[in-house]
């Protein structure tokens, strides 16, 4: 009796990844990807979004996996649709994002033989990967059900981690694609609906001697800092109670999700561009959570042959692109920090930490001050600080790389009731319409609003990404900050090369933002004065669905404010007498 194995495998890969967890796919058209395709699109229990572009597709699973934690499926047919989703893998793989990329592929036999649409998919994205197969072409053989399942089981295993990431499955299909009407390979999973093969991996705890080691450094460094960034894997609490207990202040990167407690210090960007600050505050050592802030003031003042650096990371990656880290503690940072804070006696006294604190408030009512300025021209300082300060709370604010990630950690006062993403893994703009979209799909109608901050060139690079965004049944507001090109290269050496700066670097571009964003049936809110940004954010995010808020900037005049909130806060950090 001839039974139907391509239908029989699609269908057993995703009963298989259901009950791992995966609840989401984004698929791109396709011929050759045809029987995963039909699978996930009968599949009741799979959420389908349909992506014309894959790299659009690829960004928006990636989105998923950021929002949930557990790995979407992303598919597409063979060759150069394959070649698409690399920009999203390298992300899920830098930033530890689960993700399942399904490629199609033709059989062993077509492979370099010169059949269309065909290229070498084998391992097609190095080492930016957990894990790779290259599953064989489904047939009907003895035993076959369980080595699928297997296969399955163990992808979305090591999507997971740690640490978490991409995993490739490569899946040469013959023809027939379509289901052939006969009976499928028989391929039953385990009968209490649980995964084929559970895995479990218990975390990394510190042990006594890791314990009584920080304990001790902390015990006899006064002057130390807790230094997070993005995936510091760390809850307020417990970084806050340990802050407490060293006397220490805590320098955080909103997308730590740690700018939060008493002890945080919101304003250390501004504080370590003033030269004087930074030389009369150096740290004994630090503590470090997750990955370097973005800002390069702090990267700068962390000095790699003066500064001692201690990296809590648990999934042991070397994150320490300073070269800086004099010890690498692989441990998970809750447990450690908490049994450290033990064995500390008490909240001590610290001038360190009082003048970190009182340089705080001043810096944070300078910053505000200026920003507040009479001056109805928007201001992208102002507009971050007023963006972060104005979100509904429990509201998600995924931050686009480029200036705005910058000036959300330069402006931005400390909020403990929103929670920050933004694609740091390799800091692209590549795929930032579609990872938002992706986040955003993964909410319940009850969730509280995601809101995107970006640039206008992030947008329009992945403007492929609104389509069909209005039909999704998705609530996204994306805040773009439209200053004609790319205004970071204002702030950097490139500024000065004046003869090639606006065509190489700045990049202008004649585009109207809310046209493209009218064109895929989407509503545009236009700000042209600071004092009504608030007001237009409030409006588009009650409206629902996917919005657009348009702020236009001038770059020089922006990269000259940006100077002037440093000079206001360097002359009165100046004038105070800050304890050492």
């Amino acid at each position: 009796m001839t039974r139907d194995a391509a239908t029989g495998f699609a269908r057993t890969l995703v009963d298989e990844w259901v009950r791992a967890g995966v609840t989401f796919a984004a698929i791109s058209p396709g011929s050759r990807s045809t029987p995963l395709a039909l699978a996930l699109a009968n599949d009741g229990r799979v959420r389908l979004h349909v992506h014309l572009d894959e790299r659009s597709a690829a960004f928006f699973a990636l989105g998923l996996g950021k929002a949930t934690g557990r790995p979407a499926i992303v598919l597409c047919t063979s060759g150069t649709a394959a070649a698409n989703f690399h920009p999203a893998v390298l992300e899920a793989h830098h930033s530890r994002t689960p993700l399942l990329v399904c490629t199609a592929d033709r059989p062993p036999e077509l492979r370099h033989s010169g059949a269309g649409q065909i290229i070498d998919q084998v391992k097609l994205y190095g080492d930016a990967v957990r894990w790779f197969v290259d599953a064989e072409p489904p047939t009907d053989r003895a035993g076959v059900g369980a080595s699928w399942r297997a296969l399955a089981a163990r992808a979305a295993a090591e999507a997971l981690g740690p640490p978490a990431g991409p995993v490739h499955v490569n899946l040469g299909f013959r023809e027939p694609l379509v289901p052939t009407g006969d009976p499928l390979v028989d391929a039953p999973g385990r009968a209490d609906g649980q995964p084929w093969t559970r895995v479990t991996r218990a975390p990394a705890l510190p042990d006594d001697e890791t314990v009584e080691h920080l304990a001790a450094r902390v015990a006899e460094t006064p002057n130390g800092v807790v230094v997070a960034g993005w995936g510091a894997r760390a809850s307020t609490e417990v970084v806050d109670r340990f802050a407490r207990a060293a006397g220490w202040p805590v320098l955080a990167d909103p997308l730590s999700n740690l700018r939060t407690g008493p002890e945080s210090i919101s304003t250390y960007d501004a504080l370590l561009r003033d030269e004087r600050f930074a030389a009369t505050h150096p740290p004994q050592v630090a503590v470090r959570l997750g990955a370097l802030p973005t800002g390069r003031a702090l990267n700068a003042w962390l000095d790699a042959h003066r500064v001692p650096q201690i990296v809590v990371d648990p999934d042991h990656p070397w994150r320490d692109p300073s070269h800086a880290a004099t010890e690498v503690l692989a441990v998970e940072a809750n447990p450690l920090l908490d049994a450290v804070t033990r064995s500390l006696r008490g909240a001590p006294a610290s001038f360190w930490r009082d003048g970190w604190l009182e340089a705080e408030r001043v810096a944070r009512r300078v910053i505000d001050t200026v920003l507040d300025d009479e001056r109805s021209e928007p201001f992208e300082g102002r507009i971050a600080r007023d963006v972060v300060g104005a979100v509904t709370p429990l509201a998600t604010l995924v931050v686009a790389s480029s200036m705005p990630v910058r000036d959300v950690e330069s402006f931005a006062a400390a909020r403990r009731d929103i929670h920050f993403v933004a694609n740091r893994g390799v800091s692209g703009i590549d795929g930032f319409v579609s990872t938002v979209l992706g986040i955003a799909a993964a909410r319940r109608s009850s969730d509280p609003p995601v809101v995107a901050l970006c640039g206008d060139l992030c947008f329009l690079h992945d403007a492929n990404g609104l389509l069909g965004a209005a039909e999704r049944g998705i609530d996204a507001t994306f805040l773009v900050i439209d200053n004609g090109g790319g205004g970071i290269f204002s702030f950097l050496p490139q500024a000065k090369l004046p003869e090639h700066f606006e065509s190489l670097f700045a990049t202008p571009q004649p585009v109207d933002i809310g046209a493209v964003a009218q064109l895929h049936r989407l509503t545009v809110h236009r700000v042209e004065k600071a004092m009504f940004l608030t007001a237009a954010l409030d409006a588009a995010t009650r409206a629902g669905g996917v919005q657009v808020v348009l702020v236009r900037t001038d770059r020089a005049a922006n990269a000259a404010r940006h100077d002037e909130v440093w000079q206001a806060v360097a002359t009165a950090i100046d004038a105070i007498a800050v304890p050492e």
